[in-house]
């Protein structure tokens, strides 16, 4: 099992493999996104994280095909749709499976570290430069004060 969040290396939406060492010593809001989902107007509000916080969290995007079927599309088609309709500039991955058999290595390692693994699209995690790791729902929102207030 990885140590750190910062061990992982992982293929953006683009192809291009990020070290997530480049993020140490950064909180990070690991979230995941799908473009079908009655959560996916979020896509604005972590958007608009990433540019009011950004100074203080960086976000990562991980398109996952998990609940109800609601990521079908290539990640050229999820890129797209981000960006199209939300403007979305925070760092976005290619799509992983963020539970069942398949789960990715990061999501287990998020499951491990907080005992909850995503129940539907949208779920965050907020990872500290200090190894701890907080879980929230989907019904919260990423401009959430409980949020905001963990951030600053």
């Amino acid at each position: 099992m990885t140590s750190s969040i910062y061990d992982f290396k992982m293929n953006s939406i683009d192809g291009d493999l990020i070290d997530f060492s480049r993020y140490k010593g950064k909180t990070l809001m690991i979230v995941n996104v799908a473009s079908k989902c009655g959560f996916t107007k979020q896509y604005a509000d972590l958007e608009k994280l990433h540019e009011q916080f950004g100074d203080k969290v960086t976000i990562l995007g991980f398109p996952a095909n998990n609940f109800g079927s609601q990521e079908p599309g290539s990640n050229a088609e999820i890129a797209s749709f981000c960006q199209k309709n939300f403007g979305v500039k925070f760092q976005m991955f290619e799509k992983i499976s963020v539970k069942g058999d398949d789960q990715s290595a990061l999501y287990a390692w998020l499951k491990e570290k907080t005992g909850h693994e995503p129940t539907w699209n949208f779920c965050k995690y907020l990872v500290k430069p200090d190894g701890t790791v907080k879980f929230y729902e989907s019904k919260v929102n990423p401009l959430d004060k409980e949020i905001i207030n963990e951030i600053n």
